[in-house]
């Protein structure tokens, strides 16, 4: 292994209990990833910055269509709650040469449609048991992957994600049964735009069986715009994960009065929380720079695996790929310690292909 590769951590004690399938739950919004390197003329054009996650608008209709017919693109299934179960569930099955199918469950709303179609078979070929509610009312939702450099703005036009109905789906007596079933939970911020009363659902159930919620704050807009539902959410997480520029923007937006990351995250570990049995951990990833955590009981830094500039192909994806390396470790209940490694080293393979992508054999001990 050549030493600017990410280094294996020490091998994990899995051989005691192997994992039941659908022991991992996530809810979100599936979307088709259409990925492009643009130029910074195209990225002016639409109002975008070099690095951001928004929803698209009526500014940016004739952006799908100009990166398809201007620069070459790739299609990948994608959505950040499914390419984090996806990259756990990747994790476990490839990464640690262990064979537990269908350990993540999926819930999301696609059209009846090509694309819809590709995404059920990209879920089956991660070995996720997607249960998706389809609808022919929109397309199945596409993102718009911008990438410049090491940077990527991504334009999620949601269309059938933004359909997704709690009481045509998660109240189904077969699907609330694999709610039911699972003990993580995990749940992009983006989701809150689309269906809040489901998270809140979920979230209850995961209180009142002393489970495990992780959130995502996802994207500086979600801490603005949508602060309200976010704060119903709020004390029912477990775990809160967030880059430093989401961690900022919720910071001035929750009235902290500090820029100080390592007070940011102290700050929001002490936010109200309805399960007492379970103490919030705050998780803030910093790209190159160290990834801060924050327990009841300290704050630590933690630097990330060492990359050379020359190896990063796509930062796109690296964020969902640190939470699933994280709850692949999770669900074998390894020390903090251990999730953060898993989710470094998941990252770290990340950024060194396009997209939210991996190779067939990394080296996981």
């Amino acid at each position: 292994m050549a030493a600017d590769e990410p280094q294996p951590a020490k091998k994990l004690k899995l051989e005691a209990k192997p994992l039941r399938q659908n022991i991992l739950f996530g809810m979100g919004n599936p979307l088709l990833d259409i990925c492009a390197i643009v130029d910074k003329d195209f990225l002016c054009k639409y109002g975008l910055k070099t690095n951001d996650q928004i929803l698209a608008d009526e500014k940016h209709k004739g952006l799908f269509d100009e990166l398809v017919s201007k620069f070459k693109v790739e299609y990948r299934a994608g959505g950040s709650t499914q390419n984090s179960v996806k990259v756990a569930q990747v994790s476990l099955f490839q990464w640690m040469i262990q064979q537990p199918h269908k350990v993540a469950t999926f819930f999301g709303c696609i059209g009846r449609d090509k694309f819809g179609d590709i995404l059920k078979e990209k879920a089956e070929e991660a070995h996720v048991d997607a249960h998706y509610y389809e609808q022919s009312e929109q397309p199945t939702g596409t993102c718009a992957a911008c990438i410049t450099g090491d940077n990527r703005s991504l334009v999620a036009n949601l269309a059938a994600a933004n359909c997704y109905r709690r009481e045509k789906h998660l109240d189904l007596k077969e699907n609330w049964q694999l709610v039911e079933k699972a003990r993580v939970y995990y749940i992009a911020g983006f989701f809150i735009t689309v269906s809040t009363e489901s998270i809140l659902t979920v979230a209850a159930h995961v209180c009142e069986s002393n489970k495990t919620l992780g959130l995502n704050l996802s994207a500086p807009f979600i801490s603005q715009f949508f602060k309200e539902d976010l704060m119903k959410i709020i004390p029912y997480v477990d775990i809160l994960f967030g880059n430093e520029t989401e961690a900022a923007t919720f910071a001035r937006e929750q009235g902290f009065e500090t820029e100080d990351i390592k007070e940011i995250a102290k700050k929001a570990q002490r936010l109200p929380k309805v399960n007492k049995k379970r103490q919030r951990i705050i998780v803030f990833t910093q790209g190159k720079d160290d990834t801060i955590v924050a327990t009841a009981d300290n704050v630590t830094a933690y630097p990330v695996l060492d990359i050379k500039q020359d190896d990063i192909v796509d930062t796109n994806g690296a964020g969902d790929a640190f939470v699933g390396g994280f709850l692949s470790q999770l669900l074998y209940d390894q020390p903090l310690e251990e999730c953060i490694r898993g989710g470094h080293y998941a990252a770290n393979v990340i950024i060194r292909h396009s997209g939210c992508t991996f190779p067939e054999t990394p080296d996981f001990h």
